[in-house]
């Protein structure tokens, strides 16, 4: 019986040009590598799904190739296949939230004085370092700051804040940014095609949102909306199976609170409380609908009612809304006095506008008027 391997497995990168979105950092990588500039610690930070653990798996394969180091390495060789499987004796990839004990980082550290068994380097790669104890840190410490010629560790973490500042000292750091949804999509893009699947560009588009800049996160999504459609993935299917307010009604809730449409507004929390609707990711959308009219209120004032610090301020409140609709008791209360705030933010821009006018008048007007 053959065993399923899910989208984000197989579509995992095996060459630097295959990693979407850190382009900067495989530049960075390639020049190091090139130049023999190879450095002894990497400290990899960024949030989920962004590309630490294959960043630190291709530069692993770069390093350990066949008359390697070089950037141009074949990953279907003997090697790399090796690397990329798990398997290889040279490189180590370590879980910091399962082995992060002293006596483990003394472990290691007796094993990394051991030459490589087929590389030029012993990569260490230990993932989520920041879940390691203070006693490992300082263990790991004195290794870190003299380590074998043939050792190289790269620490990959999401909780940076967390590793002490005498660790992230000692390595270079690459800050890994979360994707932009255009490129994700993208990418999803040529994963149906490739697999010759079925799937709307909308629903892709949302997925695309939906997963907060992550790649493996939207693979995943996709592997499971493509299960649950039986078919052409559509952007109904994507929105009923993650609770998702539909574009028209969210286009409509945003304008009526631009035009201070209490009851509109009302009657459309009513609609999301009805259809079951995911409250908190609604919010977001509805963040997302006013940053582009805050955007649009810059480049181009007249297509929009309001002034760019509106927008500013009504985008200030749903942010601040956040944790009230997450941890609140009652979500449906907290929604519309949410939403109640930002319409307030619209009267006082019209306050603003009339006294921004009323000093611009003429002096002899403002006389008469008084």
């Amino acid at each position: 019986m053959c065993a399923y391997t899910v989208i984000a497995r197989r579509w995992r990168p095996k060459r630097f040009s295959d990693l979407v979105g850190q382009s900067t950092i495989v530049q960075s990588l390639s020049n190091a590598i090139e130049t023999k500039r190879i450095a002894h610690a990497y400290l990899f930070v960024g949030p989920r799904g962004t590309g630490k653990t294959s960043m630190a798996r291709l530069f692993a394969m770069a390093l350990n190739c066949e008359n390697g180091p070089r950037i141009d390495f074949d990953p279907e060789s003997e090697r790399c296949q090796a690397i990329f499987q798990g398997r290889s004796l040279d490189v180590i990839e370590i879980d910091g939230a399962s082995n992060n004990s002293v006596e483990q980082i003394r472990t290691l550290r007796e094993e990394c004085q051991y030459a490589p068994a087929e590389g030029q380097y012993k990569v260490y790669i230990l993932d989520e370092v920041h879940m390691l104890t203070t006693a490992a840190f300082n263990a790991l410490l004195k290794t870190l700051e003299e380590p074998p010629a043939h050792v190289k560790f790269i620490f990959a973490t999401t909780e940076v804040h967390k590793v002490p500042s005498t660790i992230v000292s000692r390595c270079q750091h690459f800050e890994f940014f979360p994707l932009e949804p255009e490129l994700i999509e993208q990418r999803l893009q040529l994963i149906v095609k490739t697999e010759q699947l079925q799937a709307e560009p909308q629903a892709l588009h949302m997925i695309a949102l939906l997963s907060d800049g992550g790649m493996r996160d939207a693979q995943s999504m996709l592997d499971q909306l493509l299960t649950f459609s039986e078919g052409k993935l559509t952007a109904q299917a994507v929105q009923s199976m993650y609770g998702l307010l539909p574009q028209e009604a969210l286009t409509t809730l945003g304008q009526s609170i631009e035009h201070s449409d209490y009851a509109h507004v009302l009657q459309i929390v009513e609609q999301i409380a009805q259809k079951g609707c995911d409250v908190y990711r609604a919010l977001i959308d509805l963040e997302r609908y006013f940053h582009e009219q805050f955007l649009k209120a810059i480049k181009d004032p007249q297509t929009t009612p309001y002034v760019p610090l509106v927008y500013a301020k009504i985008l200030e409140v749903l942010k601040s809304g956040e944790t009230q609709v997450q941890q609140g008791l009652s979500v449906r209360s907290n929604l519309e006095a949410i939403l109640f705030r930002a319409i307030e933010c619209t009267k006082m821009a019209a306050l603003e506008t009339l006294l921004k006018a009323f000093n611009a008048a003429p002096a002899d007007v403002k006389k008469n008027d008084c």
